[in-house]
């Protein structure tokens, strides 16, 4: 795990710098040319598949299909009518939009660190003179149970600690019903991903993004390009301002939220587990000049200890294993160390032969 103490230069609330109506935005959160939304941004109404969980009971195979398919060749799809309460859904983001809206200092008394990345932060990696992302974001621990601190959790607005408690449980039961569908969708028993991730004992997080209104939205990002580098996750949109990108080959699709929909992506270790069949895709979010924007990023992890390689039965003298095994926890000290930056960890880690797959 990461040890650094603090961030290598002062922090900048980048909601602070929303607010203070600057029309020009400092060149630290300025992207390169090649990153900035205009290029390769597909305009048309493309969107990732939507699959509707109505008819799980009845009709199975069509819904596996359509699942399959997805995490094939698209690495993220939306999904309705998954479960889970849509007024428990509109709480859950009510509150979070409540406490980005709190008085700085309250938010203050929740900063984080690069030691733990859990509380109130403004930038991912520790590189420094890095380009930022125009965005602020509350990190924090669900499992295992060790790490739950409600005392890391927002106290307000009041119900805060509660709402938030029960939606991480809701969301970890539909992700439990997800792996079961993914795994049988491998040809592989029902259980093999979730026993591989460390049974019951799993990593489970939950990053809440805030975007600020952005007076040179054509400038920079919220979040720049990257996979995720867990096993899979659920991200409750802000279904009013569009701002997720999903990579196409060479073009960006600007997702469409549909409402109440939670959308999935693949993370790293699933791209890993099942030796590259199902594919963890880049994703960026882009800004908006005149919306601030809010979402829930809920990472369902194989437990950190474990090392993580591809699922011996999917292993052939046809197809050898793509990747050597790591834990967890040697993962994501990539991301943690240099930020988001495309899919470079789970690529650099194939062997030579095989790159060029």
């Amino acid at each position: 795990m990461n040890g650094q103490i603090d961030w290598p230069e002062p922090i900048v609330r980048v909601q602070s710098l929303s607010d203070s109506g600057f029309p020009v935005i400092p060149d630290r959160y300025v992207k390169p040319p090649t990153e900035r939304p205009a290029s390769n941004s597909d305009g048309s109404d493309v969107n990732i598949p939507i699959i509707d969980l109505q008819g799980l009971l009845y009709d199975d195979e069509t819904i596996f299909a359509q699942i399959s398919e997805a995490c094939r060749e698209w690495g993220f799809f939306q999904i309705l009518n998954h479960g889970i309460s849509p007024q428990l859904l509109d709480r859950v983001q009510e509150v979070w939009r409540e406490f980005f809206h709190l008085p700085v200092e309250v938010k203050q008394s929740y900063a984080n660190s690069p030691k733990t990345y859990e509380g109130y932060g403004s930038r991912l990696g520790v590189e420094k003179g890095a380009i930022l992302d125009w965005s602020d974001y509350y990190f924090l621990h669900l499992l295992p149970l060790k790490l739950k601190d409600y005392n890391k959790w927002p106290a307000l607005p009041a119900d805060a600690r509660q709402v938030i408690d029960e939606y991480g449980k809701e969301v970890l039961k539909l992700c439990g019903r997800l792996m079961k569908i993914l795994s049988i969708n491998l040809g592989l028993g029902e259980d093999i991903l979730q026993n591989a991730f460390g049974g019951e004992n799993i990593g489970a997080c939950l990053r809440v993004n805030y975007y600020p209104k952005c007076p040179q939205p054509d400038l920079t990002l919220g979040l720049s390009s990257h996979s995720d580098p867990g096993g899979m996750t659920l991200l409750l949109p802000d279904n009013q301002v569009p701002g997720l990108q999903v990579r196409r080959g060479n073009n960006w699709i600007t997702v469409k939220p549909a409402r109440h929909a939670f959308i999935v992506n693949i993370g790293d270790q699933i791209q890993v587990l099942s030796n590259a069949i199902y594919k963890s895709v880049e994703h960026r979010v882009i800004v908006n000049a005149t919306k601030e924007r809010v979402s829930l990023a809920f990472f369902y992890n194989p437990k950190s200890d474990i090392p993580i390689e591809p699922a011996k039965e999917l292993v052939t003298p046809e197809n050898p294993p793509l990747y050597p095994p790591m834990t967890f926890d040697e993962y994501r000290l990539f991301i943690r160390m240099r930020g988001p930056c495309g899919k470079s960890q789970v690529e650099s880690l194939k062997s030579p032969r095989d790159c060029n797959k």
